[in-house]
């Protein structure tokens, strides 16, 4: 058993005495590109990541709902038979939330004999997804947590169902009106591929990145400047998008591609039309950034990695100052590419450096940061992983 198993077993038998009957882990994630287009039934690449949240569990033989985090202190305890989405707060509405959303799952699409399996677990989660950090260390939460309660109770849900699931937490629980990229990269990544997810259709494709064979690699820039989707812009960003897709006549911004812009500034507010823009747009570079990897390789990508920032900066205006900082001097330093990286309005960037380039990279960043009188950003390297798994 590795450390990181070691210490959630340990922690789980410091919590409630005993060993778990199994671990499982499921990792963060980076968009490499697509943001914001997943809730817009549009196009998302993100990649997995080696940074992990473990539950160890175990199964009770009554009702009761125990969870506990290293992160946070104490014990939240719950009935199933009072599990109500609209009581669950604070952290635990992560790993609540998705047992209110499985045993949801199992009554209204399973077997009542599948059903009938459900009873009440101990789960405790360990983790090193940075929260806070754009990295949806929540989906990492969801996903192990989904996939423990999905053996335990042995209910059968592929990885798919287990994706919805998670966002269904995410949405109607903790409240956040995030779409299904997060879920579906935490449970479907492979090492050294990024996933092309179609948010429209849910088909996903493994796409191979070649990034260890070209000698390139992806620092994460945590600028150390924490957000919520539940109480920031994201969710007015999402009613924009909304709100330009009726005015166009369409069901979602999918339907719409570049040839559609000159029509869009016509019917729309200046406001409406940038967000707009940027859905279309970052649609097209994903597509792109897809196409160059498969024809000229991972070092081709770069321009469609800075223009997806600028576009987040400038038409959807979720970037930070300490964002485009990091950007901006990873660029200046020879990053292939770089961008903002998840919801925005604090969080992470990303950089395609050489790896040769990397330590050059981030401690210029550094110093950057140190000169702007910013906090120090938590500078990384991360690649891409494999997906949610059962450990022990």
């Amino acid at each position: 058993m590795n450390e990181v198993l070691q210490l959630g077993s340990e922690y789980f038998s410091g919590q409630f005495g005993g060993a778990p009957d199994g671990l499982w882990s499921a990792p963060g994630r980076v968009n490499l590109i697509g943001e914001h287009t997943d809730y817009n039934g549009g196009f998302a690449f993100p990649i997995a990541i080696d940074k992990r949240t473990t539950v160890a569990a175990r199964a009770r033989d009554d009702r009761l709902l125990r969870v506990t985090s290293s992160s946070f202190p104490g014990v939240v305890e719950v009935s199933l038979d009072h599990l109500d989405p609209d009581t669950l707060t604070g952290w635990a509405a992560y790993p609540l939330g998705v047992a209110w959303a499985t045993s949801r799952a199992a009554a209204g699409g399973a077997s009542g004999r599948a059903a009938s399996r459900i009873s009440g677990v101990d789960l405790a989660l360990t983790s090193d997804v940075p929260a806070g950090a754009g990295l949806s260390s929540s989906a990492a939460v969801e996903c192990a947590v989904a996939l423990a309660l999905n053996d335990l109770w042995e209910l059968g849900l592929d990885r798919q169902e287990l994706a919805r699931i998670g966002q269904l937490a995410e949405n109607r629980v903790v409240g956040a009106p995030t779409g299904i990229m997060d879920q579906s990269a935490s449970l479907l990544g492979a090492t050294d591929h990024g996933i092309l997810l179609d948010c429209q259709s849910l088909l996903t494709e493994t796409v191979a990145l070649g990034f260890a064979g070209a000698g390139v690699g992806l620092l994460v820039i945590d600028t150390r400047t924490s957000h919520s989707h539940a109480d920031s812009g994201y969710a007015s960003r999402r009613r924009s998008c909304e709100d330009g897709a009726r005015r166009l006549g369409v069901g979602s911004l999918r339907a719409l591609g570049p040839v559609d812009l000159p029509r869009a500034a016509a019917q729309l507010d200046g406001q409406t039309f940038r967000r707009v823009r940027h859905i279309i747009t970052e649609n097209q570079r994903v597509l792109d950034t897809v196409a160059a990897l498969r024809t000229s390789g991972a070092g081709a990508i770069g321009p469609f990695l800075n223009e997806s920032h600028l576009s987040m900066r400038d038409d959807f205006e979720i970037s930070t100052p300490e964002l485009d900082l990091a950007v901006a001097s990873a660029q200046e330093l020879g990053a292939i590419g770089a961008r903002m990286t998840g919801g925005g309005f604090g969080g992470a960037a990303l950089a395609l450096v050489r790896n040769d380039d990397a330590g050059t990279v981030a401690g210029g960043i550094a110093r950057a940061f140190a000169r702007a009188g910013y906090t120090a950003p938590h500078i990384f390297p991360v690649t891409a992983s494999e997906g949610a798994r059962r450990e022990l």
